[in-house]
């Protein structure tokens, strides 16, 4: 005999989950959501706001962002490899998301570019600590307080283990109580939205190759481990390719002031360890691209270079390129960063006397380091012949001392394993839906393919959210339609 009886019940309790759970209930289901952690929120609790195309804050700040212009925009960005339907379903129902957030108590500080190229469509949580990181735990308080008053039932420090099935139709989930119980909810419908397994080198390893910790720096968010994928593919979802949602990162700088970061990040001289250029560095403020690249790099490592005539020049200028979360160009404590960089026996900042020297001890080959400064000197003299940079990112690195940081690949996670369609119905390998069985977030952000789609910020969590929402709504009516014919 069950422990729990159900219509729907919710594994995970992060935006996706939380707003599955909100609007299944809103929508008349009883819903149990079972969260192994004993906090609800997930990563979206590092978080800062989602996605909305055409929303009432970009009409006020006259932002000529439409669903036909990011629609279009995804769909070409991606060459078509990804379910149109499903984009098109996401991006419609965005805006009337962030009206449905702000119904709960959500405040947003307005629409928000990423970096200079991308389009202002991040809805950015307001919070008593300003723009910046963990904005967004606001809006997730504010569903978890939603989905209480609607009677939905918490089940925390309770993971799922197995989603249970009979006739082929989802029946109830296997879970293991705070207790170390081991307990049963019977339910007609399941949601999945555990959030990937960002946190699970195994299976990054195994779905993607990278090795976590060596090539791979992606945010291992404590209990994303693909608990939630693995339950679907065994309750029949079919297995489609698990991505790192990429964004590079600067490799052991994190105990250093924010300018160092925002210094290397430049579109200044980027190089690999044979000492070779490889991109257009104006590209690097879209991390994902930077990420990218540098995938296809010796041991996915790239070093950014500048001499102490480009920091002086930011010191009083400001830096050229600013993006959302480093948004402040005053890098004026970067001397207090290398002094600090020194003491602290740091191994993310390198400085060096020479050219010669850096290469020793970045391991980049020195010959060709040499000849690549001198080459790049000459093209801020005329023009770039490698990579057609523009001329206003090209400033020549002659003087020392001279400082290097390491790029390598990372991210905020994976994203994808269970296929869906526009319903958020989790389908085998006939794209046929299994009955009863449903997954939104990161366990089943498939419309990315190989690259997260940037240009369009807040996706990731806006994503989230809406196929929540939108698996709440059809499994919620999946349930309706089960008990009427019963």
């Amino acid at each position: 005999m069950a422990d729990y009886t159900t219509q729907i019940c919710v594994i995970a309790g992060g935006p996706a989950g939380l707003s599955a759970a909100v609007q299944a209930a809103e929508n008349g289901a009883e819903v149990i959501l079972v969260e192994k952690n004993a906090a609800v929120g997930g990563a979206a609790n590092m978080g800062m706001g989602p996605l909305g195309i055409g929303t009432k804050y970009q009409k006020r700040q006259m932002v000529d962002i439409s669903v036909e212009k990011a629609f279009n925009m995804f769909m070409e960005y991606t060459h078509y490899n990804i379910d149109g339907r499903l984009v098109k379903r996401y991006f419609e129902q965005s805006a009337e998301t962030i009206d449905w957030l702000e119904d709960m108590g959500v405040e947003f500080e307005g629409a928000f570019k990423y970096f200079t190229k991308s389009e202002p469509t991040w809805h950015i949580v307001k919070s008593d600590q300003g723009i910046g990181p963990r904005a967004a735990s606001f809006m997730n308080k504010a569903l978890y307080a939603r989905a209480q008053e609607l009677g939905v039932k918490f089940l925390m420090e309770t993971p799922a283990r197995k989603i249970l099935k009979k006739d082929g139709k989802v029946c109830g989930v296997q879970a293991v109580d705070k207790n170390g119980k081991e307990i049963e909810i019977a339910c007609s419908a399941v949601i999945v939205a555990a959030g990937g397994a960002g946190a699970s080198p195994e299976t990054i390893k195994a779905e993607t190759g990278y090795t976590w910790g060596k090539d791979m720096f992606n945010f291992a968010i404590p209990g994303n481990t693909g608990d939630g994928i693995r339950m679907a593919w065994e309750a029949g979802a079919d297995h489609v390719p698990v991505r790192i949602e990429q964004a590079a990162s600067l490799e052991g700088i994190d105990d250093l002031p924010g300018s160092v970061a925002n210094i290397l990040g430049q579109p200044n001289l980027l190089v690999n360890l044979f000492g070779k250029r490889f991109m257009d560095e104006e590209q690097m403020q879209n991390t994902t691209f930077l990420s990218n690249a540098v995938s296809h790099q010796k041991h996915r490592v790239a070093f950014s270079i500048v001499d102490s005539s480009i920091v002086k020049y930011y010191m009083r200028n400001g830096v050229d390129e600013i993006c959302l979360v480093r948004s402040n160009p005053d890098v004026s404590d970067f001397p207090d960063a290398v002094k600090m960089a020194k003491e602290n026996g740091n191994k993310g900042l390198f400085i060096a006397d020479s050219i010669e020297q850096l290469a020793e001890m970045t391991g980049i080959d020195k010959e060709s380091l040499l000849e690549t400064v001198d080459n790049y000197n000459d093209y801020c003299d005329s023009v770039d012949e490698e990579f057609f940079k523009r001329k206003r990112y090209l400033r020549p690195i002659l003087k020392a001392p001279f400082y290097a940081g390491q790029f390598r690949p990372g991210g905020y996670g994976t994203v994808g394993g269970i296929r869906i369609n526009e319903n958020c119905e989790a389908c085998d390998a006939e794209f046929e839906p299994v009955p009863g069985l449903y997954a939104a977030g990161a366990d089943a952000c498939n419309i990315y393919d190989d690259s997260y789609m940037f240009l369009l910020p807040g996706n990731s969590m806006g994503f989230a959210v809406n196929t929540g929402r939108i698996a709440g709504m059809t499994a919620a009516e999946y349930v309706q339609d089960q008990e009427n014919a019963d």
